[in-house]
């Protein structure tokens, strides 16, 4: 049963992905740990996006390797844009356009492709 999960949780299609944002990405990352009742560290939150998305969060030398530094900046603007809020020393939380972007987001992350 675990290598099911295991397998389930690899991430999403890169081709899909590919076409959203970083900023995008990491909002769903953030939906994603908070769904789960857990806390939105920004070490969890690395985790998550590199789990789910691991080619656009990784070193591009190293692609087994996450890459923090992408992280930095699109957080900024999150909480900028007033989309997420908290900072790396607590946790990340969405604010409600937080949530409203993100049910756009679920939306294109889970079609299908198109014949």
């Amino acid at each position: 049963m675990a290598k099911k999960l295991a397998k389930k949780k690899r991430g999403f299609d890169e081709e899909i992905y590919k076409r959203l944002g970083i900023n995008n990405l990491i909002l769903f990352s953030v939906y994603s740990l908070t769904s789960k009742q857990k806390k939105c560290t920004f070490e969890d939150l690395m985790k998550e996006c590199f789990t789910l998305f691991p080619k656009a969060f990784s070193f591009s030398q190293f692609p087994q390797w996450p890459d923090a530094r992408k992280l930095y900046r699109p957080l900024r603007f999150l909480r900028k844009r007033k989309l997420i809020k908290g900072n790396p020393t607590t946790s990340f939380s969405l604010t409600e356009l937080g949530e409203k972007t993100v049910k756009e987001i679920v939306q294109f992350l889970t079609q299908k492709k198109l014949l």
